[in-house]
């Protein structure tokens, strides 16, 4: 007796495997963006005012505690720092830079930026901060 074999070939290829695999490297991927940190270590100063959606696009200014300025990852020696941001031609384009500047720094210091900004063409400047967490009880429920 002899088994006959189909004329066709089935191709046919399952995709569920590879939809399982896909949805748990989206699962993966979902939970640990959010823990990865990008930048430079600075201790931010806290703010009680309310957060603003900063766009990630935007140009960054770093300080940090030592006094060194980094336009986005790139150091900026401190002899060149008026001229690098002059020339630059993004903060010609977009007039607007976020300034994110470590806690500990003398006031001075990030003034002397934002002049050196302002004398660019920068228009608006923002500073990164991180939310205070609310330590002085509010006044409000005490005097009730």
């Amino acid at each position: 007796m002899q088994v006959e074999k189909p004329d066709t070939l089935l191709s046919e290829i399952n995709v569920t495997p590879f939809v399982d695999v896909m949805l748990v490297l989206l699962v993966i991927f979902m939970v640990t963006a959010p823990m990865m940190t990008a930048g430079l270590d600075v201790d931010l100063p806290e703010t009680r005012s309310a957060n603003l959606e900063v766009d990630e696009s935007k140009l960054l200014i770093v300080i940090d505690r030592n006094q060194k300025v980094y336009l986005g990852d790139t150091e900026i020696p401190a002899e060149r720092l008026e001229d690098t941001i002059k020339a630059n031609e993004r903060i010609k384009t977009e007039k607007e830079v976020y300034i994110k500047a470590d806690e500990s720094l003398p006031y001075g210091t990030v003034v002397k930026l934002m002049g050196i900004l302002r004398e660019a063409g920068v228009i608006k400047i923002g500073m990164v901060t991180n939310p205070m967490e609310d330590i002085i009880p509010n006044s409000k429920s005490e005097k009730q």
